[in-house]
C-alpha cells in the first residue's frame, strides 16, 4: 500500500461518516473495498461548495469588482488557490501551490468553505455579513465534531499561506493615470468619455503563473500602411459604427453579450460546465485555480503588451486617418462605436487575451465538444441567453464581438487570441499537476 493510498483510505474513513449524513447513504452501508476499488475519492466528492463559494467571491465583490476588476480577479485566484491547497492538505491528489499542511481526517467541505471565506474577509471586509453567513450556511451542512474542526482550521491556514505571500504584491496603488498626450499617427490617446487610462502599474504585477510579464507579448502590430491595417480599419470603420447598417442583429447582441468583464463571465461559464459535467471535487477546485490563475496573468501580460506598443484605437485612427499617412484609409471626424472604448491602448486586445486563455483551460479540463448555455451581465435584452458546442466557439465569439463593437481592429483580436493560448496552455502544463 503506497503512502497515496493510506491518504485516502485514512481520510475517506473519516470524511464520509460526516458526508453521509449530506448523500444519504448510511455510514455502516458504504463498502470502503468497492469505493475504492471502482471510483476515485474525486469522484465521490460533490463539487457544489467549490462552485458556490466561486459564485461567492463575486458577490462579495460586488461594485468593485465593476470598478476594479484587477483586484477582482487576483481576489478569485487566491481564493481557488487556497482551496486548492486546503483540499490537497487532506488527500494530496494534485501539486500544491504555496501551503503544505497535511491532515488527512479534516472534512474537507468545511476546509472549502473556510478557506475562501477567509481569503475573501481579507479582501472584501465590506460583505463580512454576507461572507460570515454564507459560512455558516455552509457549515451547518457539516456534522460537529473533530473533522469539522480541522476542516475549518486547515482552510484557514491555506488561506493564510496565499494571503501572505500575496501581501505587499502592489495591488493597491490608484489604477488611474492621466494620458501623455501625443499627435504621433499611430499612438494611443485618451478615448471619450473618458479621460485617463486604466492600469498601467498592474503590468508589473506579481504573477500567478507567468515565469516573465513578458514571457508571451505580442510581436509587434502592422504598419498603419500594411495591407493588414488598411484591411482591419475598414472592416472596424464599417462593422464598429454607433450606427453601422452592416452589423446584423446578432452581431449587435453579442457585441453587447461579451461585453462584460472576462472574469465574471468566464467563471459563470466555468460554474455551468462544473454543474452539468461534474468532474469532483478535487478536479473542479483544481480548474478554478488554474483558470483564475491564468486569468489573473493575462491581465497582467496583455497591460504590459498594451502599454509597450501604445497602439492607438479605432475611435482615434478612425477620426484621424489623414495623418496616417495610408492613401487607402478615409477620415470620419463624427464616427463612433457602438459601445464605449475602455481606458486602455488597443494591441492586444486584452478580452482575448482572457477569453482564450480561460477557454484553454476549460477545454484541457472538459474537452473539445463541451455544449453550454448562458445569459450575461451585459446581455441586451436583460437575460438573453446564447449557446455554444465549445469553448473555442465561445471564445471566438467574444473576440468577434470586439470587432463589431468598434474598440478593437481585428489584428489586436488575432494577436489577443494568440496571448491567450500561450497563457492557457502554460498555465496547465506548469502548476498543480497530479501527483501520479
Amino acid at each position: 500500500m503506497n503512502r497515496l493510498t493510506k491518504w485516502i483510505i485514512t481520510g475517506l474513513f473519516f470524511s464520509f461518516i460526516a458526508l453521509s449524513c449530506k448523500k444519504n447513504i448510511p455510514s455502516d452501508h458504504i463498502n470502503w473495498k468497492n469505493l475504492l476499488g471502482s471510483r476515485s475519492f474525486n469522484d465521490v466528492l460533490s463539487n457544489s461548495e467549490v462552485i458556490k463559494w466561486n459564485n461567492v467571491a463575486f458577490e462579495a465583490a460586488g461594485g468593485a469588482a465593476e470598478a476594479n476588476p484587477l483586484l477582482a480577479v487576483r481576489s478569485e485566484a487566491m481564493v481557488h488557490i487556497a482551496i486548492h491547497d486546503a483540499l490537497n492538505a487532506i488527500v494530496p491528489v494534485y501539486e500544491h501551490y504555496i501551503f503544505h499542511g497535511v491532515n488527512p481526517l479534516a472534512d474537507p467541505f468545511a476546509a472549502v468553505a473556510s478557506a475562501a471565506h477567509t481569503v475573501l474577509m481579507a479582501s472584501w471586509p465590506d460583505s463580512a455579513a454576507m461572507l460570515d453567513a454564507k459560512l455558516a450556511e455552509s457549515l451547518s451542512k457539516i456534522a460537529s465534531g473533530h473533522a469539522k474542526t480541522w476542516g475549518i482550521a486547515i482552510g484557514m491556514e491555506s488561506a493564510k499561506a496565499i494571503l501572505a505571500l500575496r501581501a505587499g504584491d502592489g495591488a493597491f496603488q490608484n489604477p488611474v493615470s492621466p494620458v501623455p498626450p501625443s499627435t504621433v499617427p499611430g499612438v494611443y490617446v485618451a478615448v471619450p468619455p473618458f479621460d485617463f487610462q486604466f492600469g498601467v502599474f498592474w503590468k508589473t504585477m506579481q504573477l500567478f503563473s507567468l515565469e516573465t510579464h513578458d514571457q508571451f507579448r505580442s510581436s509587434s502590430p502592422p504598419s498603419l500602411t500594411s495591407g493588414t491595417y488598411t484591411r482591419d480599419f475598414n472592416e472596424v470603420k464599417e462593422v464598429g459604427e454607433l450606427n453601422s447598417t452592416v452589423r446584423t442583429a446578432d452581431q449587435s447582441a453579442y457585441s453587447a453579450w461579451w461585453f462584460e468583464y472576462s472574469d465574471i463571465g468566464w467563471n459563470r461559464v466555468a460554474r455551468v460546465s462544473a454543474t452539468t459535467q461534474n468532474p469532483g471535487l478535487y478536479t473542479t477546485a483544481r480548474m478554478f485555480a488554474l483558470l483564475n490563475m491564468a486569468l489573473a496573468d493575462g491581465y497582467t501580460a496583455f497591460l504590459e503588451a498594451k502599454y509597450f506598443y501604445n497602439f492607438w484605437r479605432p475611435y482615434t485612427a478612425i477620426r484621424a486617418a489623414a495623418t496616417d499617412g495610408n492613401d487607402k484609409t478615409t477620415p470620419d471626424a463624427d464616427w463612433e462605436p457602438l459601445l464605449p472604448t475602455p481606458p486602455v491602448p488597443d494591441y492586444p486586445s486584452g478580452h482575448c487575451v482572457l477569453g482564450n486563455a480561460a477557454a484553454t483551460v476549460l477545454t484541457h479540463f472538459f474537452g473539445n465538444h463541451s455544449p453550454f448555455s448562458m445569459t450575461s451581465t451585459t446581455a441586451s435584452p436583460a437575460g438573453a441567453v446564447r449557446h455554444f458546442d465549445s469553448f473555442k466557439e465561445a471564445a471566438d465569439e467574444n473576440a468577434d464581438s470586439r470587432v463589431m463593437v468598434g474598440i478593437h481592429f481585428r489584428f489586436a483580436c488575432v494577436a489577443g487570441q494568440k496571448m491567450g493560448d500561450q497563457i492557457g496552455k502554460w498555465t496547465v502544463k506548469h502548476h498543480l499537476e497530479p501527483l501520479h
